[in-house]
């Protein structure tokens, strides 16, 4: 069996190991309680996200060569350098030369901002500040895609079912056929409610309930259950979205 094979294997058996995943669902709620997300970053701004999470956007982006991401939610603007980064390396490694990011966010704050714009990454970086749902910044978003041959799309900004449905909506016909929509923080659905007590989301709506609504509705996209099983620790279990017709 060679190396690839092995690794498969490993990943179907995960699913089947109920220790294991018992283990990762008992360190994600303690994690979660522990602010862990908020620990790291990428090329020094804060990236507010797993580990496991940023390995696996390494292995699409890798994967899928994408000349567009769209990225919803912006914060300190360690996703958008860190995807970047990727494009970056990609294109010395004979991918696209003129890939680029795009985020979205309602609120740019300044200081963000500014330190977003003075990063070398800044190069392959444009951002849209107003609501991701709005039909303005849709409009926007949906010019720049035009004729793009590769886009990936990542969900993170407000995690009420409502408004993820309402992103899905709008940009997953964006992404294009072997490409992914990757909705993060669907783990919210799995968490005890006493998490989120400020928070307009927490089970029964949340981006995984958006997912179920909106996977119900199109047969152009399926859920990658192999990163489920090989991340196992994830705030997107069931949010890999890949795009099959």
């Amino acid at each position: 069996m060679n190396f690839e094979a092995e690794v498969a294997a490993r990943i179907a058996a995960n699913d089947t190991n109920a220790k294991l995943k018992t283990d990762a669902q008992a360190l994600m709620d303690s994690s979660i309680r522990a602010g862990y997300s908020y620990n790291f970053s990428w090329l020094g701004r804060p990236i507010i996200q797993y580990p496991q999470d940023i390995v696996a956007m390494q292995e699409i982006i890798w994967r899928v060569q994408p000349d567009l991401i769209i990225e919803t939610g912006i914060a300190h603007g360690g996703s958008l350098i860190f995807s970047a980064a990727m494009l970056e390396l990609n294109a010395a490694c004979g991918g696209p030369a003129d890939s680029e990011v795009l985020g979205i966010d309602i609120d740019i704050r300044a200081h963000n901002r500014a330190a977003i714009e003075a990063h070398p990454m800044f190069k392959r970086i444009s951002m849209i500040e107003g609501s991701s749902v709005a039909p303005e910044v849709i409009e926007k978003v949906r010019q720049q895609a035009l004729g793009k041959r590769s886009v990936l799309v990542c969900l993170d900004s407000n995690h009420t079912h409502a408004h993820v449905l309402g992103e899905l909506q709008a940009y997953a016909p964006l992404v294009t056929i072997g490409s992914y929509c990757v909705v993060f923080d669907t783990v919210v659905e799995d968490l005890p409610a006493e998490l989120f007590p400020d928070r307009p989301w927490g089970p029964g709506d949340n981006p995984k309930t958006a997912v179920r609504e909106f996977m119900a509705t199109t047969s152009n996209f399926v859920i990658d259950h192999t990163i489920d099983h090989k991340l196992l620790i994830s705030v997107a279990p069931h949010g890999y979205l890949k795009r099959t017709g």
